[in-house]
């Protein structure tokens, strides 16, 4: 990981269709942090995500994150019922250009599951499976939406260990979640505070309209 490596957001103000969804978000992320979004369901902690990703574009402000560090993982899966686990992961590591398929199913504890087809394992075993994309990517940069969803217990806990690493090791992890993940050095954003008022999000709307 590249210890240098940092990014901030100014002033960001994110979309979903014609709606503003948040409005002024600012925060700095360095080598080795970890930020976690919190706030009410339907807040916009996936548009926010999905705008730093490069999926959604943002609407003003700005965000000096570099795409090309980044590993996401959604509320889908993005793996190929049809293929194996292991062949899963070996496409994405050639979309990667990286070679760690072998390790990181041992890791996750995925190496039973190799010959499976994806679209037979639980949907815990399937979220297990999208998450050990990241492992995979070898990116310095994660963002994670709501990614312990469908893991139990002892899952749930190999992904704590997993973020923890990943930001020892001085990459950057941001995530949403409404439970309490024992990360060192984590700390949340409350996306509450970036409710734009009702007659910003109607301006945006009229405009959108004409």
């Amino acid at each position: 990981m590249a210890n240098y490596m940092s990014f901030y957001v100014d002033n960001l103000c994110c979309v979903r269709g014609n709606t503003v969804i948040l409005s002024n978000v600012s925060f700095e992320m360095a080598a080795g942090d970890c930020l976690i979004l919190r706030g009410p369901n339907g807040i916009g902690k996936s548009t926010l995500l999905n705008t730093l990703a490069g999926l959604t574009p943002e609407d003003t402000g700005t965000c000096t994150i570099n795409k090309g560090d980044i590993a996401y993982s959604g509320h889908l899966d993005a793996i190929k019922f049809q293929l194996t686990v292991a062949e899963n992961l070996q496409f994405w590591a050639g979309v990667y250009g990286t070679d760690k398929v072998a390790s990181v199913m041992q890791d996750f504890g995925l190496t039973e599951l190799a010959d499976r087809p994806a679209g037979n394992l639980s949907a815990g075993q399937k979220r297990r499976v999208g998450l050990a994309r990241l492992l995979v990517s070898n990116r310095n940069i994660w963002l994670m939406d709501e990614p312990t969803t469908s893991l139990d217990a002892e899952h749930t806990a190999l992904l704590t260990k997993m973020i923890d690493e990943h930001c020892q090791s001085g990459g950057i992890a941001v995530l949403s979640t409404h439970i309490d993940l024992d990360i060192q050095n984590a700390r949340t954003l409350d996306l509450s505070q970036f409710k734009p008022d009702q007659s910003q999000s109607n301006d945006i709307f009229l405009e959108g309209s004409f």
